[in-house]
């Protein structure tokens, strides 16, 4: 699985970030991934901090 976030969707709410702290973290106002690759005990919150960004910021690739 791979997180992705349009930057130019993302609005810096830190919801993907408290989901998900160790694939996303926040920086200059902008979610970042942290990983290549999303680990798979991580998978269930990276799927949540998608369907929790109040922008559609997040994507995932399965």
């Amino acid at each position: 699985m791979k997180a992705r976030v349009d930057e130019n969707l993302c609005a810096g709410t830190r919801a993907c970030e408290q989901a998900c702290p160790a694939v996303f973290e926040v920086e200059d106002g902008l979610a970042r991934v942290k990983v290549d690759t999303v680990p798979e005990d991580s998978h269930e919150a990276c799927r949540e901090a998608m369907e929790n960004c109040p922008t559609g910021a997040i994507s995932i690739d399965e």
